[in-house]
């Protein structure tokens, strides 16, 4: 396994602004090295086994991760394999670990690069992995689709980069502690660009100044050891002026995913699909859901 390159170098130029964790290369700012293999559910997604973005196991044939992510994957899903059981990404090729082709990918009809609405993707594996050793486990979605109090604790997990200025990733998996911040504060940090709707949590550190950083797009975030959200983006990495932006399991989300799931598993159920999914309010069979409804612009020096 190598880093580096011509990949890097593109994937970087396309992040300049929205911090993607996508762009590979790029761990956790103010975190430490998890214990090998505590998060079992993880997956590097990787390109020419390079590491791109970080993901979610939440069956043994489906990952979770966030839809800006396929910008960078390019059309040619050849290319693109999910890396599972592996914490050390350069010691990756041993008995502990599967890497998996793709067969397809899922994205919201109304995700927004603009706007970072539904930030979210289905990928389906092209073979079922096992998961029945220590270094493979899926990690089952929360189900309450709750919002979050501002001050709950959290962690996130990702091999992006280890500081705000790095262009490599890190070698071995990293997490860090953060809290959810108040939606209206986190929408006037932004200056409503994104708007920071009720679909999207926003979370920092400020005494670590710990963060999701580049590399680390699409990793879980879990608050109580609950899979609640997954890191979308942010501008810059531990600046607690600009906090990570992560997508939200809301209730729409938890519908979505679960009629994908359910109804791609079984092809002849795609007609019935787009009927529950026009009924409810979606645009086509495709993934798609409404868009989100806008934060609040709340007053950054009064709350800061």
């Amino acid at each position: 396994m190598h880093f580096g390159g011509p990949l890097l170098q593109t994937t970087l130029l396309i992040a300049s602004v929205w911090k993607l964790a996508a762009c590979s290369e790029v761990t956790i700012v103010g975190g430490h090295e998890v214990k090998p293999h505590s998060r079992p559910w993880m997956v590097s997604l990787q390109v020419d086994n390079n590491h791109i973005c970080g993901g979610t196991l939440i069956r043994d044939q489906w990952v979770l991760t966030a839809a800006h992510c396929k910008g960078v994957f390019g059309e040619s899903k050849k290319s693109v394999t999910a890396l599972l059981g592996a914490h050390s990404l350069t010691s990756s090729k041993n008995k502990n670990t599967q890497q998996v082709a793709i067969e397809e990918y899922y994205v919201p009809g109304t995700y927004s690069d603009r706007t970072k609405a539904d930030d979210i993707m289905l990928i389906k594996l092209k073979t079922k992995v096992k998961t029945n050793s220590k270094t493979v486990k899926v990690k089952e979605v929360s189900k309450s689709g709750k919002d979050l109090q501002a001050g709950t604790h959290c962690h996130v997990t990702g091999w992006g980069v280890v500081s705000a200025t790095g262009s490599m990733p890190s070698d071995t998996l990293q997490g860090a502690e953060v809290d959810i911040l108040d939606r209206k504060l986190c929408d006037c940090f932004y200056n409503r660009n994104p708007v920071i709707t009720q679909d999207m949590l926003c979370a920092s550190n400020n005494k670590r100044q710990a963060d999701a950083c580049k590399g680390d797009s699409g990793g879980p975030l879990e608050c109580n050891k609950a899979f609640v959200g997954l890191v979308s983006g942010g501008m810059g990495c531990g600046n607690p002026k600009k906090p990570g932006v992560y997508t939200r399991f809301s209730k729409r989300h938890l519908d979505w995913i679960n009629k994908i799931i359910k109804h791609q598993s079984n092809p002849a159920n795609v007609g019935i699909l787009f009927c529950r999914l026009s009924r409810a309010g979606y645009s086509s069979v495709s993934p798609t859901f409404i868009g989100g409804s806008p934060g609040q612009v709340g007053n950054c020096m009064d709350q800061a």
